[in-house]
């Protein structure tokens, strides 16, 4: 998610940093590989304040509700005719495919993603794979706002040539942060078209939680891996999204189409076609109340699928259990232990509010009702 980080009280989490090693198959030639990717952000700027718009930027339009990618504001969104739904893990089949899971938005909380994955017997104690043909999917949002974004993506990438080799597989979609995070290094402070005025994508990857110790350790093989994420999948019916939003209508008719014009409007390196993929993943809040259903149906109808998966929108708003940035001193965080299904029981959100002191959340899929 690109907004709401910032709303709860300010929660201290122990930093992490971990050398999970990376497989050698990532050193390979893709679109970060050929020398054109900017230097890393200017000295000093990650350690600027953080203001409440994006560097230059002027709101001067309205946005829809709930999307303002050069602001840090989150409003909060009453339970209006939302559906809460009691869930559990349905037992895998006998034979095929394992089961598959599901991760909601990490934001560089590497201890976190360690428990829950072993909490789940994905991983083992000293974190390596033992789930044998399990299939895990990331929802996006590996990075910013927590202490050890680079942690995770090496974590997640060495889970995948694990997770192969058992038998299963360990795949990732493409967040809005992974977007902003390959923005602020390949584009820095270079002005676009935000729609609201000038900003820069250094200026927003700072706003919204940025972390300088993730830029100075990311590399190549990082890049070229989060370049290529797919946007959207579908998975034994379920079909798997980060951002609540009907945005990935704009970009083709089909998954396949999806992915590549995706992938294709990075490896083109124009700032401002970058820039709009991004705000458009920033949208949120499509499939809540009034119209909600109609909308999750749209995608389906598009895609395929019988329900959508989706982080981005922490729960604790989608429910308005989160109250305004400076409300209260409650240091407990967001009571969320599971995944959040409404819009006529066609959406299932998992993003349990990590960066607000809320739960990692990490759910085998079909949920039981």
């Amino acid at each position: 998610m690109t907004q709401g980080a910032g709303q709860g009280p300010e929660v201290t989490r122990t930093a992490t940093l971990r050398d999970f090693r990376v497989p050698a198959y990532v050193h390979e030639t893709g679109p970060y590989a050929d020398g054109t990717v900017a230097g890393d952000i200017a000295a000093g700027a990650a350690g600027t304040e953080v203001q409440e718009t994006a560097e230059g930027a002027q709101a001067t339009e309205e946005y829809p509700d709930g999307y303002t990618p050069t602001q840090r504001d989150l409003p909060v969104i009453n339970r209006g005719d939302t559906l809460r739904t009691a869930v559990g893990p349905a037992d895998p089949a006998a034979d095929g495919p394992g089961p598959v899971y599901v991760v909601g938005d990490v934001h560089g909380y590497l201890d976190e993603l360690v428990s829950a994955l072993q909490e789940q017997g994905l991983i083992d104690g000293a974190g390596n794979w033992s789930a044998g043909t399990a299939r895990l999917w990331f929802l996006g949002d590996f990075t910013d706002r927590g202490p050890d974004g680079i942690g995770v993506i090496d974590l997640v990438m060495r889970l995948s040539a694990e997770a192969a080799a058992a038998g299963g597989y360990c795949k990732a979609l493409m967040g809005n942060h992974e977007l902003l995070l390959l923005g602020a290094k390949r584009f820095g402070d270079t002005p676009v078209n935000s729609g609201a005025g000038t900003a820069t994508f250094q200026a927003a990857w700072l706003l919204n939680g940025g972390q300088k110790t993730d830029m100075d350790r990311l590399q190549d093989h990082h890049l070229q891996w989060m370049a290529r994420l797919d946007a959207i999948e579908e998975v034994d019916g379920h079909l798997l999204v980060h951002s609540d939003t009907t945005a990935y209508l704009d970009y083709g008719d089909s998954i396949e189409a999806v992915n590549d014009t995706v992938r294709e409007t990075i490896t083109r390196n124009d700032a401002d076609e970058v820039w709009d993929l991004f705000r458009k993943f920033t949208k949120r809040f499509s499939f809540r109340d009034e119209g909600g259903a109609e909308a999750v149906r749209s995608l389906l109808d598009t895609y395929g699928g019988t329900r959508i998966v989706h982080g981005h929108s922490p729960i604790p708003y989608l429910l308005g259990e989160v109250g305004a940035e400076d409300d209260g001193e409650d240091n407990s965080g967001p009571n969320i232990e599971h995944p959040h299904v409404y819009a006529d029981g066609l959406a299932i959100a998992m993003d349990g509010g990590v960066t607000m002191a809320g739960k990692l959340l990490v759910q085998e899929l079909p949920l039981d009702l």
